[in-house]
């Protein structure tokens, strides 16, 4: 119990003490006429008051992403835990926060313009892959999964709603709608009761499992598993043979760091209407997404008498959604079942909708497309069709593309900010480092999976290090070259 109660801790002090460092590195402008105030367009630059931004910034990024992610980081023990708290706090808060103060700095833009601004037309054209790719496979992942939960409920089962692809079309409407209407027609009204829900969904089960569970992970349970050094506790196998470098970090991105993110930043960036705001919005969802990370970590960790047996038993029987509703069901009984049904169906269609209207802001930035009906059809129903017959494929599969894309663009924009606070001469290690190592991640990880190189890990991982180290002395150079020009003058 003490070990949770010191990551929730650990969550609150980095945004009360070091966020606010982090933003003096930035140059917030409290006084700065924001995107929304130059762009009133009605349709994506609409003013939105910061709480209901945030709790719609918080939707966006959350879905079932601090879910799902944790819930199976959880058959690697209680060192989840620790990788949620130090990856939110060095990697993913910041790397939220640069990523609406990058936006609202440049008229509320997509990430490849941004790229485009600050390095040059190739990285620019790369950052758009990047973007494209993730933002599609989020779309489609997160058609996927709450169409085969819906279809498979017992209560539609002999009618057509027990159909995959009645909920597949269902959806892909919805998707329709919310891609194309204006910003306030449909997300900034249901989004913040839904931001609220899943709020009061974590902190009800967190207060059950500490008041309830059979196995609550201690300091100790942390300290044995580092007993023989941190080498080789990273590389240490869990039970099933899977080790916790690289592959945790990929299985538990949302509430650790995520590339999505990033993609979501422009959405609220063309919407607040003082940039004095971008913190709390922010970095303060990130923050709020590892805490509800860290609560379903300890639910897998916790919630099952067997331990991993069980918990592996239930993840082969029905996946991390059949996890939330015994856990849910179990410890909160018919209200709880309830609101597991809306948390594994509902919530990533949240994130699904905002990923394909993203998208498309971000082709008609690339492609400087005026945002007329027409325009906003011709560009958001051939994505949608793609999507439908996407849905078909093998959903583990679409699901290894998503990984990789989505660990592949929060570096880059790692990077992206490093150039920012580079350029300002403030201190950017605050995302060079963590920018370093998820290069390191990143690369070990596509030269062992399937889906890249299939190395030996005993290969990948010295070449995914060696990698990471020459980024960071390339970097310590430059930043001495900078320093020596800057005394120069």
């Amino acid at each position: 119990m003490l070990i949770f109660f010191i990551c929730i801790a650990l969550l609150i002090l980095a945004f009360k003490f070091y966020s606010p460092f982090v933003e003096r590195q930035a140059g917030i402008d409290p006084s700065a006429k924001t995107p929304q105030a130059r762009f009133d367009d009605g349709v994506d630059y609409v003013a939105v008051h910061p709480v209901k931004a945030y709790l719609i910034q918080f939707l966006n990024v959350a879905g079932v992403g601090p879910i799902f992610g944790p819930i199976l980081g959880a058959l690697y023990g209680p060192v989840a835990l620790v990788w949620i708290v130090l990856g939110n706090i060095i990697g993913g808060a910041v790397h939220d926060y640069f990523s609406g103060v990058l936006s609202i700095k440049e008229d509320g833009k997509s990430l490849p313009e941004i790229a485009g601004h600050y390095f040059n037309i190739y990285f620019k054209g790369l950052m758009l892959i990047f973007t494209a790719m993730l933002l599609f496979f989020v779309g489609v992942v997160f058609i996927m999964s709450p169409a085969g939960l819906l279809s498979h409920l017992d209560m539609f089962e002999g009618t057509i709603m027990a159909s995959n692809t009645f909920w597949v079309l269902v959806i892909l409407g919805y998707y329709f709608l919310a891609t194309l209407l204006p910003i306030d027609k449909i997300i900034t009204k249901l989004y913040p009761a839904f931001g609220l829900l899943m709020i009061t969904m974590t902190v009800s089960i967190g207060v059950a499992l500490l008041i309830n569970a059979p196995h609550l992970p201690v300091a100790d349970d942390i300290f044995a598993y580092f007993d023989h050094g941190a080498h080789e506790a990273l590389l240490t196998p869990n039970p099933d043979g899977l080790p916790v470098w690289p592959l945790l970090f990929v299985t538990i991105t949302c509430g650790a760091i995520s590339g999505f993110h990033s993609t979501q930043a422009p959405i609220m960036a063309r919407c607040l209407t003082n940039e004095k705001y971008v913190r709390p919005v922010y970095y303060g969802a990130m923050m709020s997404e590892g805490i509800v990370a860290c609560v379903w970590a300890l639910a897998g960790i916790a919630a099952f008498p067997g331990g991993y047996a069980e918990l592996k038993s239930v993840l082969d029987a029905g996946g991390p959604g059949l996890v939330v509703n015994q856990v849910a069901t179990s410890y909160l009984g018919v209200a709880g079942g309830i609101m597991a049904i809306i948390a594994v169906a509902i919530f990533p269609i949240t994130s699904g909708d905002t990923a394909f209207r993203s998208l498309r802001l971000t082709i008609i930035d690339a492609f400087k497309i005026p945002q007329s009906i027409r325009n906003r059809l011709l560009v958001a129903v051939p994505i949608l069709v793609i999507a439908y017959f996407m849905t078909m494929i093998n959903f583990s599969l679409v699901w290894r593309y998503f990984a990789f894309s989505n660990m592949l663009l929060s570096t880059s924009v790692l990077w992206l900010a490093t150039k920012y606070l580079f350029d300002r001469g403030t201190i950017h290690w605050i995302v060079s480092l963590p920018a370093i190592i998820g290069t390191a991640v990143t690369v070990s990880y596509i030269a062992t999976a399937g889906i890249g190189l299939g190395l030996e890990q005993s290969l990948s991982d010295p070449i995914g290090i060696a990698t990471g180290i020459i980024c960071l002395i390339a970097l310590i150079f430059a930043d001495k070259k900078r320093r020596d020009r800057a005394v120069a003058v």
